[in-house]
């Protein structure tokens, strides 16, 4: 019990680590430039440093310091701009290319699992990593029919880590919520350890991606790997090869992006009414780009139940926030729970702020980018600008949680893409409650 205490006081010491971390920085950086140092230079160095740090902690901590990154890495364009795109590129690797664990220390699982005979299934099965991931690691193999399979094994002891990491994010948003109790952070907190412990259950997330296969079986734009095997703790799915977002972003043509960012959209909008489930982990890792233009979804991992198909309230609260009676959209905003009771928000600010989610679903095709993004954001959140105070007068009922997750997240990554999407005919298709008119 003890050294699981000081383990965890070690990752708490880590995650702490990172904003003090930018500081001593800082102070460095002051004290180089005035020694005479080059302050182009100087500010190159601080800023590849503080990046490579930041993504080798969270890739090293995985878990719920993962879980982090990831979402960092949907959000990219909102970190400071250089020539050298060190922080996005640092984020793009987060999800990828974060640190490994050693074969070794995976084999007990493959073992309590599928039994100590498990090599017997395949006739070649590689001990190098395939992909690195918060909760799992994966690995290629060929299946004795023949298959080539992906084979993603759950981290030793994960359980204990995210469960610790999640405490210690509930210490953290409860002092936020002195601060702002409008947020409501502390349901929200607990909805997102409900989620992150039932992407511990492999089992479940099989039946999620069987669900998703069926349902876009024969969607020529879409492709969806078939789950082999499930045990709670390694899931065998079909290998997928095909191109990563991050990849796409960099290199793909305009057309390339285009048709990914599209084909993206479409997923995550249409899985309630097609699966009667919400993708809710739209991190770019999770996508790929088929070299025949298919859309390639690979982690099913966390997923909401939507039997009835996406719910209105959703669809009718674009609409509201697309009018310009602000008087109704703040109207419309109480009606829907985002602003807390008794709170005086002026609605133009309040439009302004939520542009961001809104912008977008006003135009039939929007072209998505980082500048865009950046710009959105680092209006409302500079504490000079009054619509700084806008936040705090809004809480996120815990009910949409995801399904704002999924659409921020969406918008973060079609700006990396740099995709022109058709946005409103998806809106119109996928949204019942939204009204284009």
């Amino acid at each position: 019990m003890r050294a699981r205490g000081v383990y965890r006081a070690g990752r708490i010491f880590r995650l702490l680590g990172l904003p003090l971390g930018t500081v001593a920085l800082s102070v460095e950086g002051v004290a180089r430039r005035w020694a005479g140092q080059d302050p182009q230079r100087v500010r190159r160095d601080l800023r590849q440093r503080n990046a490579a740090r930041t993504r080798r902690v969270l890739g090293d901590l995985k878990g719920g310091a993962l879980k982090a990154g990831q979402l960092l890495a949907t959000l990219d364009a909102l970190f400071p701009v250089d020539p050298d795109a060190t922080w996005q590129r640092a984020l793009a690797d987060v999800p990828e290319h974060n640190t490994t664990v050693e074969f070794a220390k995976l084999e007990p699982v493959l073992c309590a699992e599928l039994g100590p005979d498990w090599r017997a299934r395949f006739t070649a099965f590689d001990e190098r990593f395939a992909a690195a991931a918060s909760i799992g690691q994966v690995h290629h193999g060929v299946l004795a029919d023949g298959r080539r399979v992906a084979v993603k094994i759950q981290y030793p002891d994960i359980a204990d880590v995210l469960r610790s990491d999640m405490r210690a994010v509930s210490l953290m948003t409860r002092a936020t919520a002195l601060v702002a109790p409008g947020l409501a952070l502390p349901p929200l907190v607990a909805e997102l350890r409900t989620r992150l412990a039932e992407e511990l259950d492999y089992v479940a997330e099989a039946d999620a991606q069987r669900r998703f296969a069926r349902a876009y079986n024969d969607d020529p734009e879409v492709v969806i790997p078939d789950v082999v095997l499930a045990t709670p703790r390694v899931l065998i799915t079909e290998w997928l090869d095909a191109t990563p977002f991050v990849m796409v972003a960099a290199q793909g043509s305009g057309s390339a992006r285009d048709r990914a960012g599209t084909l993206y959209m479409r997923f995550l909008l249409s899985g309630p009414e097609r699966a009667g489930l919400l993708h809710t982990d739209p991190h770019p890792g999770n996508f790929r780009l088929t070299d025949d233009g298919r859309l390639g979804v690979l982690d099913f991992g966390s997923t909401l139940a939507m039997p009835d198909g996406m719910p209105k309230t959703f669809g009718r609260l674009l609409t509201v926030l697309r009018r310009a009676d602000t008087d109704e959209i703040l109207a419309g905003l109480r009606d829907e729970g985002f602003v807390r009771p008794g709170a005086t928000v002026e609605a133009d600010k309040l439009a302004d702020y939520l542009a961001p989610f809104t912008v977008p679903a006003g135009h039939e095709s929007f072209t998505f980018s980082r500048a865009w993004l950046r710009s959105q954001f680092s209006r409302i959140n500079d504490p000079r600008n009054p619509e700084f105070g806008v936040a705090l007068q809004l809480r996120m009922p815990p009910e949409h949680l995801f399904t704002h997750r999924v659409w921020l997240g969406c918008v973060g990554v079609l700006c990396q893409l740099g995709a022109t999407v058709a946005v409103r005919p998806e809106i119109e298709r996928w949204l019942p409650g939204f009204d284009a008119r």
